[in-house]
């Protein structure tokens, strides 16, 4: 019995230390707003008067750094927080990747290349059976999304101008049946990026891969693969 209540110790631990860390990026983020307003008035008085362009430009660096801090600051408090998911019976997965798939190849084609857009465009491949589960639609397509878009930006990072393939494919299991989204980054990855904080996309990456485990599913890598398993009705 003693083995247990180690376990239960340290799981108690682990659940104390969530707290603490939302709580303590709370803190960071007050401490970051005050830096930006801060920082704001700054620029504002130097806009009055006649400064050179460089010491603006790099006032405006300044806050948009201390944005983007923000912004992971953010995720990660999302990330220590429960998931709470609202599923709804007969959602469509294919149906939920067409939207992320519109919403994203929009914005891809009204971004010139010389902007650093992109790679691109989105193309599904899908069998011929439907996908259908219990999600919730909102959120799992927040969750697509973000991870879309991280494929698509690893691709970008290697300089690849071809289309990101999507494969939606479902798979049984005995008595389960699997819903299966493959997206064909054809980029080796050198660690999880679903279960990593390295940098703004990777934590961006982890907390949609905290979604897709709310669901029931999972959120794997695999050679040149970001791999997505959704349980389906059955």
């Amino acid at each position: 019995m003693k083995p247990l209540q180690v376990q239960s110790e340290d799981n108690h631990a682990l659940v104390a230390l969530g707290h603490a860390s939302v709580q303590i990026v709370h803190d960071l983020k007050n401490q970051l707003n005050g830096l930006k307003l801060y920082a704001t008035f700054l620029r504002r008085r130097m806009e009055k008067t006649e400064r050179p362009d460089d010491e603006l430009d790099t006032i405006k660096k300044l806050i948009a750094g201390l944005d983007r801090t923000a912004e992971d600051l953010s995720m990660i408090s999302d990330y220590g927080s429960p998931v709470h998911i609202k599923p709804q019976p007969g959602v469509d997965l294919e149906r939920v990747m067409a939207g992320v798939a519109a919403n994203l190849n929009a914005r891809l084609s009204s971004s010139p290349r010389a902007t650093g857009a992109l790679a691109g465009p989105i193309v599904i491949d899908a069998g011929t059976a439907p996908l259908i589960g219990e999600f919730d639609f909102t959120l799992l397509g927040e969750a697509l999304q973000s991870i879309t878009n991280g494929a698509l930006r690893l691709m970008n990072g290697k300089a690849h101008n071809g289309a990101l393939n999507v494969r939606l494919r479902e798979e049984s299991n005995g008595s389960s049946r699997q819903g299966l989204i493959e997206l064909e980054t054809i980029v080796e990855l050198t660690h999880d990026i679903f279960h990593s904080f390295a940098g703004t996309e990777a934590i961006r990456m982890s907390l949609a891969a905290r979604i897709i485990e709310a669901h029931g599913g999972t959120a794997e890598c695999e050679a040149g693969k970001l791999r997505l398993q959704l349980p389906l009705s059955r």
